[in-house]
């Protein structure tokens, strides 16, 4: 044989090898990676010695689970292709309407705050009433949606014809323990797409006279700078995010008050709401089983291993079951959140809130133990229906207890 045939052979039956190779084997890629920050290794703090435990002799369901996928993803991106559309269009703030609960109980802080964010020429509405054909001579505004999510459904299915003919101009909310997930509502009608308005909060909802003489105080912004990357530009974690429609009008109306808002594609703004649910969830959930009051803060310190287990559980369930994959960075950026905005933010488990805050996709073992064990043994979500686990909570190590 000339070097040249030689060569040729020589690729040809490594081809073959590998080929054999890669056919009798199942290569899969692991489900999470776990995460070690430098606290865990000072173990001056008791109770962060018992998590650590805890997460060892759990194993932590999350680190055994497998990696799949759905073809949702492809198909928002195909949608998105032939919508044609390369940038955002983006309309102007100005008077709008602002829908409140027909209920007085019910009425959130959240209208309120975008009251507050405003010219002081909004309008605050219950679902009951009529539409303006005109807000001060404009045909089309805003109509902020700020009914809580447990009354979101009923306020959808109950629309009436001159209500419906104006969905395009909705705004809904996602974010913090006030507006939860609504994604699973909105879904059922159709209203998950790139025209429709949604906001994820980054911002503070002030309880109703919380201020100076009993006047409700300004909504702040809850964003962290957490540094500069590697072109030098400032990392932020915890933004506002809006898209849509409105999209403009959104960013405009927290811009002016101090209030950082990134705009984007719907398909964008999807992984900032489910990062911002991922933070709701597992810090107010893994401080709450605590006898002691504990913060987000105290999470962040003394239960990270937990707190970092299991948001790698829910974060490969939102990518197996939504096709949703959280930009690179997540865990440090929602950590830096505890620590930096966490001091004076207590957990708590809200259970008219439950089926708004914990809608993740799968098994998510270790996230209904912890639910599982918050009703069982500490008395919280009394009335809630929680979802079993498959082994009973008093097989579950004791540092879980404290």
């Amino acid at each position: 044989f000339t070097p040249k045939a030689r060569r040729m052979a020589f690729f040809f039956t490594a081809a073959v090898f590998l080929t054999s190779i890669l056919s009798s084997h199942a290569f899969h890629v692991p489900a999470a990676v776990s995460s070690v920050r430098g606290n865990d290794q000072l173990g001056t703090s008791a109770s962060q010695s018992k998590a650590s435990c805890y997460s060892r002799l759990s194993s932590s369901s999350a680190l055994s689970m497998a990696t799949w996928s759905n073809g949702q993803a492809i198909q928002e991106y195909k949608d998105f292709l032939d919508s044609g559309e390369s940038e955002l269009r983006k309309e102007d703030d100005g008077p709008s309407i602002i829908v409140q609960s027909s209920s007085s109980t019910s009425i959130t802080p959240l209208t309120d705050a975008i009251n507050a964010l405003g010219n002081g020429d909004d309008v605050i509405l219950t679902p009951n009433e009529p539409l303006p054909p005109l807000l001060e001579g404009r045909a089309s505004y805003p109509i902020y949606i700020t009914v809580p999510p447990y009354e979101l459904k009923e306020f959808i299915q109950n629309l009436d014809d001159e209500w419906k003919a104006r969905a395009e101009d909705f705004v809904f909310f996602s974010g913090t323990k006030v507006c939860g997930v609504v994604e699973p509502i909105l879904r059922q009608f159709g209203m998950c797409r790139d025209s429709m308005t949604q906001v994820s909060v980054g911002f503070s909802l002030p309880p109703p006279g919380s201020g100076l003489g009993g006047v409700t105080r300004k909504p702040e912004d809850t964003a962290c700078n957490i540094g500069h990357d590697a072109q030098g530009d400032e990392k932020w974690a915890g933004e506002s995010y809006a898209c849509g429609k409105w999209n403009g009008a959104v960013a405009s109306r927290l811009d002016v008050n101090g209030i950082r808002c990134k705009t984007g594609f719907y398909r964008d703004w999807r992984r900032s709401m489910w990062e911002k649910a991922l933070y709701d969830a597992v810090f107010n959930l893994v401080g709450s089983v605590r006898e002691e009051d504990t913060d987000h803060a105290d999470v962040a310190m003394f239960y990270e291993i937990e707190a970092s287990d299991m948001m790698w559980e829910l974060v490969n369930s939102l990518r197996g079951g939504l096709a949703v994959t959280l930009i690179y960075g997540f865990e440090d950026r929602l950590f830096s959140i505890a620590e930096m905005r966490g001091t004076d933010e207590p957990c708590v488990l809200p259970g008219d809130m439950f089926h708004h805050m914990y809608v993740f996709p799968g098994k998510c073992q270790m996230l209904w133990e912890y639910c599982n064990y918050a009703k069982d043994r500490r008395g919280l979500l009394e009335g809630v229906e929680v979802p079993p686990v498959p082994n009973q909570l008093s097989e579950l190590p004791s540092p879980i207890r404290l």
